[in-house]
């Protein structure tokens, strides 16, 4: 018997300091090793493992009994990996909470910045991960004037929390000046997607960057 486990990898989150990802439906955040004490209560473990580019990093874990499987050579060194770089240490999740302290101060400059000159600035997408980033910048509509989804389920709803109007991108005629991209785990499709707006002088701009491309 295997089992073929997927979850968001801790790791992952912290390199991409995307901390919008831990929010309400996702309740665990495991990394290699913590995923293996859990499996160590149930006489199970990993024997092979890889990370898939998808949301930033996904890891999607191989999980027999033991003794059952022999390890992968791919497994051995994403675990050296992991405990090379720190990442089940506390230090590692004080340097992560600085960084979106950071994040936050950077966001808002630049926002407040595009408001003064008399920007418009559109949010691309209303992704779940959105509102978590969006709550704790603080940032509302006098900000942002809109999200825009491809979503028709989301037509004239409000962004939870924040209260930012949602329109359907097909719908809405006018461009803005910047799409704020909160569907930062699109980025490569989004780019490829809008050529011709980044041409005419349309910003882009993603309060998160994937160090692993979606």
């Amino acid at each position: 018997m295997v089992y073929v486990v997927q979850f968001l990898y801790m790791k992952s989150i912290m390199e991409n300091d995307a901390f919008d990802q831990i929010y309400h439906e996702h309740l665990l955040y495991y990394t290699l090793k913590t995923l293996q004490c859990l499996l160590n209560k149930h006489d199970l473990e990993l024997f092979d493992a890889y990370l898939a580019p998808i949301h930033g990093g996904q890891m999607i874990g191989f999980v027999g009994h033991p003794g059952h499987h022999r390890k992968t050579e791919r497994l051995l060194d994403l675990q050296e990996e992991e405990e090379g770089s720190g990442c089940n240490q506390i230090q590692a999740y004080r340097l992560f909470q600085e960084r979106i302290i950071f994040m936050k101060e950077k966001n808002l400059n630049f926002l407040t910045k595009a408001k003064a000159s008399g920007k418009k600035v559109f949010g691309m997408g209303a992704p779940v991960k959105g509102n978590t980033l969006l709550n704790y910048f603080n940032v509302g509509p006098d900000l942002i004037e809109c999200l825009l989804e491809k979503n028709h389920l989301r037509r004239n709803l409000y962004s939870p929390g924040m209260h930012i109007p949602i329109l359907m991108e097909d719908e809405v005629e006018s461009k803005p000046d910047i799409y704020y991209v909160l569907a930062w785990n699109f980025k490569k499709e989004i780019l490829a997607n809008n050529k011709d707006l980044i041409d005419a002088g349309i910003q882009f701009y993603f309060p998160i960057n994937p160090k692993i491309s979606a």
